[in-house]
């Protein structure tokens, strides 16, 4: 079987050869050669012919949001950004994302790391992964600043919850959803809840950045949260999300329970809850990714009655996550990402109307 050739590049010799060391020990991958900074590696790309590149943010001469550009728009190369765990190295992670690498690892602090089996699995995952996907078939949108009336529109609202809107989603998470929010309007009809598996400290900043450019308010789900119309909770990095209902409202439960198929948060854990809790009156939506976490969470959606949607599969990044829940029998809709916010605001306008009606 053809190895997937791998290009390290990193201006830590230390960390060079940690992560060539790292990926070297599965046999389904060779790594071909290293790079210092972002101009050894573009010049060593065309001799190499590397499949995946794990690519260092922080580095001297050319860094690597800039190599990045270049890797994507000249080689087309599916990039692992490796990234600090610092609102620096957060923030770069993110817009390297947005600029079209297809996913991102924590750098380790060191050899020793008490953390470093964990980061092994992950780093391996995600570069197998990234052999498979390619590059540009998906488009990539940097989130847009916001107008100012945006900003002025945000409001907590107290209306009675008539809608849930559950979203389970992976590798390709970030780009989609920044694609999919900032198009949603003010008056959004109902909650949103998200887990996208992003590692812990990450989840914060991303749903800052996601509150910055959209009409509606995005934070990172806390303890106790009021979930309503109008709000997007993104579940915390380490932690599962869950529903609580209480006079017809809902509140944010979360968890340090057991990882639920490799994963905490997971899709599945989200999707069970609301489930359970508000039934009919969910959309379960299940996106890019790859593995099955979701999938059977969201059939329980639609046992209770509620509406499901999985992401096609020219749309998806990676078509894992939908691909299990389409062939289950899950997903009463198979949409795109460029369709989903329109079906949202739709199917949850209906379900208000109804609502309001029968009142």
């Amino acid at each position: 079987m053809k190895k997937i050739r791998v290009m390290v590049v990193d201006d830590s010799a230390l960390m060079r050869k940690l992560i060539s060391d790292i990926l070297s020990k599965d046999p389904a991958i060779e790594v071909v050669t290293t790079a210092m900074d972002g101009l050894f590696a573009l010049k060593k790309i065309p001799q190499v012919k590397p499949d995946v590149i794990t690519l260092d943010l922080d580095m001297p001469r050319m860094d690597g949001l800039t190599a990045l550009r270049y890797i994507v728009h000249d080689h087309q190369i599916p990039v692992i950004l490796v990234s600090s765990l610092t609102t620096t190295g957060g923030n770069l992670a993110l817009e390297g994302l947005a600029i079209g690498a297809v996913d991102f690892v924590t750098k380790p602090a060191d050899a020793i790391s008490a953390h470093i089996q964990e980061i092994a699995r992950e780093l391996i995952q995600k570069v197998k992964v990234a052999s498979t996907v390619t590059v540009g078939r998906v488009p990539h949108a940097a989130l847009p600043p916001p107008a100012p009336e945006q900003v002025l529109e945000k409001r907590s609202r107290s209306e009675v919850l008539t809608k849930i809107v559950a979203i389970g989603i992976s590798t390709g998470g970030p780009n989609a959803i920044s694609m999919i929010l900032p198009q949603l309007p003010a008056d959004f009809g109902a909650a949103i809840l998200i887990v996208q598996h992003m590692p812990e400290g990450f989840t914060h900043m991303f749903a800052g950045r996601l509150n910055q450019s959209c009409r509606i308010r995005v934070k990172e789900a806390g303890e106790g949260d009021r979930i309503e119309p109008g709000l997007a909770l993104i579940a915390p990095g380490n932690r599962h999300l869950k529903i609580a209902k209480l006079n017809k409202r809902g509140v944010a439960v979360l968890s340090a329970s057991p990882a639920v198929n490799g994963h905490r948060p997971s899709a599945d854990v989200l999707f069970d809850s609301v489930s359970k809790e508000f039934g009919r009156e969910t959309i379960g939506l299940l996106m890019t990714g790859m593995g099955e976490d979701g999938a059977r969470g969201l059939g329980r959606i639609r046992a209770a009655g509620g509406y499901t949607m999985a992401q096609d599969e020219e749309s998806s990044v990676v078509f894992g996550m939908p691909k299990v829940a389409i062939e289950m029998g899950h997903a009463d809709e198979i949409v795109s990402l460029d369709r989903i916010p329109e079906r949202l605001i739709s199917l949850v306008k209906e379900v208000n109307a109804c609502a309001g009606k029968s009142a």
